[in-house]
């Protein structure tokens, strides 16, 4: 099963969410970690993120990263939203996270931001039939978007974040009226542009996501039933509720603010222009509830890497060991024939098996050997002839992840001798290998050629074989059907292994026994 880590960095809230993809290509949420870092403070006015920001979301960032790699998350996926994206020396922090943790973050369009967030919406709750509206509410911006069952049709990214709004409009609490007068209007002008650009003019629910929105129906939830919102349920909260939250919170003080059940402290300047958003999004759309999700962008990031890598994942499950199918892809993305480069493998560790206590080599000699039949026809992609030559070029140019450089050149050499010359110290990518790898890729080669050769056809007639010891060395090898071409292409290709072993070596064919009529 793969692992998968999505960080969020957004201008309010730093989240990370841990996946284990299953094999059926759905996820389990693992865990899920989230600090309130207010990255975007300050940033929609100055266009810079600030020094104490920066530090703070640094931080966060390093526990998260390590807190990942430690539970042997090492694929992580990092975004940055609004805040990031506006400021001018959002490129100097995306930087600051590739020095200090190796992290690369893709720094996403509002459009991007739109389009994941519905699709983690999409497969994270029952849309219905008709035409849905689905509004995430960040710091620094708001993504609106129209949908359907099918996927998302369109999408804006509005400049009307929680943060964003609260800096502009709301300088002091409680506000004046003129102020919520004024972002009143600020936020009615954008979301009915928004709406009037888009095809669908009438909406059969109203979806909202995010921590912000979240918030407003914890408040909500709490204030009528007395009992917390339940995790993952998808509550409805109705247009005079938020209404009527609204209206308080712009009567109260922080203290009156902080005194109110389930509001997060860390929200108390940004509930109210939240709300604001929301109710006048309902009036707009007129609808008289929303539906609260609390999947949004950090699932929609899952979803689109599952459908983006779904054949390395499968390959993953597939392959669990990383060198194994590093060498797999390899051969796969090269063409190579797989039924006889895995039949070739086959052979060419039977025989390393059974000649063991002549060249007393081990099980990581013995892997070598199994990769490099498995790539040894890979240089067929660049032309047939000398294909043993290109077969060496692409192995030791094609950056095989989970080996060392000279895995890579022992395994490229032993490839590159499977067929025409014998190795020889006159070649420069074996004369630059260690007297002790030198031996080994000479043995390895052997194996190799005796093996493809008993699949000379591509037939795979030769279905098992034993070695038999004596003054000379006798191949018996068990055929499914005759195989003239298959021993005489074995036989030519014996010379290596005669020479390393200075016996001569017999084949024999053994065909399966049939009854008699």
């Amino acid at each position: 099963m793969s692992k998968l880590a999505v960080i969020d960095i957004g201008t309010n809230s730093i989240h990370m969410v841990l996946a284990e993809i299953l094999p059926d290509a759905s996820f389990k949420i693992l865990d899920r970690f989230k600090d309130v870092t207010r990255l975007g403070n300050g940033v929609f006015a100055t266009r810079r993120l600030s020094e104490e920001s920066m530090t703070r979301a640094l931080e966060v960032l390093k526990t998260l990263v390590t807190l990942a790699r430690n539970k042997g998350f090492e694929r992580i996926v990092a975004v940055a939203t609004s805040a990031v994206r506006e400021a001018k020396n959002g490129g100097d922090f995306v930087a600051m996270i590739m020095d200090q943790m190796g992290l690369r973050v893709r720094v996403i369009s509002g459009a991007e931001e739109a389009r994941l967030i519905f699709l983690g919406v999409k497969n994270s709750i029952a849309l219905p039939d008709g035409p849905t509206l689905v509004v995430d509410v960040g710091g620094g911006s708001v993504e609106l978007m129209a949908g359907n069952r099918e996927g998302l049709i369109h999408g804006k990214s509005l400049k009307l974040g929680s943060i964003r709004l609260a800096e502009q409009f709301l300088t002091k609490t409680p506000p004046s009226e003129s102020m919520m007068q004024a972002l009143n209007k600020a936020v009615l002008t954008h979301l009915r542009d928004a709406l009037g650009s888009f095809k669908m003019k009438k909406f059969q629910t109203l979806v909202a996501t995010s921590g912000m929105a979240g918030n407003v129906g914890e408040v909500i939830h709490l204030r009528q039933t007395g009992r917390p919102l339940p995790q993952h349920n998808l509550a409805t909260i109705l247009l005079r509720d938020i209404r009527s939250l609204e209206a308080e919170l712009a009567k109260s003080s922080i203290k009156a603010r902080l005194a109110i059940p389930g509001l997060d402290p860390k929200r108390v300047d940004t509930l109210l222009p939240t709300a604001s958003v929301l109710s006048c999004l309902l009036e707009l759309s007129d609808l008289n509830e929303i539906t609260l999700c609390d999947k949004a962008i950090r699932e929609g990031i899952i979803y689109d890497f599952i459908v983006r890598h779904r054949e390395r994942l499968k390959a993953e499950h597939d392959i669990p060991d990383v060198r194994r199918r590093n060498v797999i892809g390899l051969a796969r993305r090269c063409q190579a024939p797989e039924a006889h480069s895995l039949h070739v493998a086959g052979l060419a560790l039977s025989l390393f098996d059974q000649t063991k206590k002549e060249h007393r080599l081990g099980a990581q000699e013995r892997t070598w050997l199994e990769y490099a039949a498995i790539l040894h026809d890979v240089g067929y992609l660049i032309n047939p002839r000398q294909h043993h030559k290109h077969a060496y070029y692409l192995i030791k140019h094609s950056d095989l992840g989970g080996f060392a450089a000279d895995e890579i050149d022992v395994i490229a050499n032993i490839a590159r001798y499977h067929r025409r010359a014998l190795p020889s110290l006159k070649h420069e990518p074996l004369a630059c290998l260690t007297p002790r790898l030198q031996r080994v890729v000479k043995i390895l080669a052997s194996l190799l050629r005796i093996a493809d050769g008993l699949d000379r056809t591509h037939f795979s007639l030769v279905q098992a074989l034993s070695v038999k010891f004596g003054k000379q060395i006798t191949i018996e090898v068990h055929l499914t059907a005759d195989a003239e071409m298959e021993l005489w292409a074995a036989k030519s290709r014996a010379d290596l292994f005669e020479q390393l072993f200075h016996r001569r070596v017999l084949f024999s064919g053994v065909l399966p026994k049939t009854e008699p009529s």
